[in-house]
């Protein structure tokens, strides 16, 4: 016998996972949120969860206290009696600490993997991860989705003349190139030096852009210091405009600003973490029918290999 279905949500995610439930076409979960006075906070199920598959949807933007929740109504499902919990991480915080690329720091990634499934997690959804073998720091499956799924047609429909796929970083060159053959152009990548965290030292342009189209490609947009950085140095190459797509969102610090008076003509990004202001630079595209689509093949045993554009 198949157990029943339910979906919930955390606080930031709750506008984000209502689009999901209404693509799935079911209820979103009754849940109530307790904070004390000393920023403790309880989260709890209104409605019972015993038997039934839960898929919990939540992203860890701002890391800590949204992680926290996760991991609390994790253990809430696990000692409700839940059947089955699945954790629907669209933005993975930590996973940019993934290794350790100095002494005596901690793999931040790796912590959190081992968090959830000490929770009790069966499986967990999330989208672009900043490092791919994240997948591996866990013992339970992992669909890890892409947003190429929806900024592909998007592009298509675009019908961008003299186009060219950018990588902001040498990191970011893989997901640059598997762009740009699909989409047949050619691409260019941007060297950078960090002088520290969030701060970018010297950049360069590895190909050429004048006369192009720019398209440039990336996972997530924290401070936006790399990315605006690199579309003013190819406008003054001779680019005729720079487009930036990003999955995530993070858009934290000066990021606003500097998009504003970039050289960017816009910005589209997936609504994986709820923007904090509004900008005429930047377009949202919506991931929750993708998400949808994945929860009901999850749940019904069918193969997701045919959400993924490749």
């Amino acid at each position: 016998m198949h157990s029943p279905i339910k979906l919930f949500s955390g606080q930031t995610s709750r506008q984000l996972a209502e689009k999901i439930a209404k693509s799935y076409g079911i209820e979103l979960g009754k849940t109530s949120y307790l904070k004390f006075s000393d920023g403790e906070f309880q989260p709890c199920y209104e409605e019972t969860v015993r038997g039934n598959t839960v898929f919990i949807i939540q992203s860890t933007c701002m890391p800590s206290d949204n992680l926290f929740e996760m991991l609390l109504m994790i253990d809430a499902a696990r000692r409700a009696s839940a059947y089955k919990i699945v954790a629907v991480i669209p933005y993975f915080g930590f996973a940019r600490q993934d290794r350790k690329d100095k002494p005596r720091v901690s793999i931040g990634a790796k912590l959190v993997a081992n968090l959830l499934m000490a929770a009790g997690v069966d499986r967990v959804v999330t989208m672009d991860l900043h490092a791919d073998q994240i997948q591996g720091f866990f013992d339970i499956p992992v669909d890890h989705l892409y947003a190429s799924t929806i900024f592909i047609p998007y592009i298509l429909n675009m019908n961008i003349d003299n186009l060219v796929v950018a990588s902001p970083d040498m990191g970011g060159s893989k997901r640059a190139n598997t762009y740009a053959k699909f989409l047949k152009a050619p691409m260019v990548i941007t060297y950078k030096s960090r002088e520290k965290a969030n701060i970018v030292g010297e950049m360069k342009v590895i190909g050429e852009v004048k006369g192009k189209n720019v398209i440039i490609m990336d996972d997530m947009i924290d401070t936006a210091g790399t990315l605006t950085k690199a579309a003013n140095i190819m406008k003054e190459q001779g680019a005729l405009s720079v487009r930036a797509f990003a999955t995530h969102a993070v858009l934290s610090g000066p990021a606003y600003d500097r998009i504003n008076s970039s050289a960017l003509t816009e910005i589209i990004v997936s609504d994986s973490i709820p923007l904090k202001q509004h900008s005429e630079k930047i377009k949202v595209l919506s991931i929750a029918d993708l998400f949808a689509d994945v929860i009901k093949k999850i749940y019904n045993y069918q193969s997701i290999s045919s959400t993924f554009i490749s």
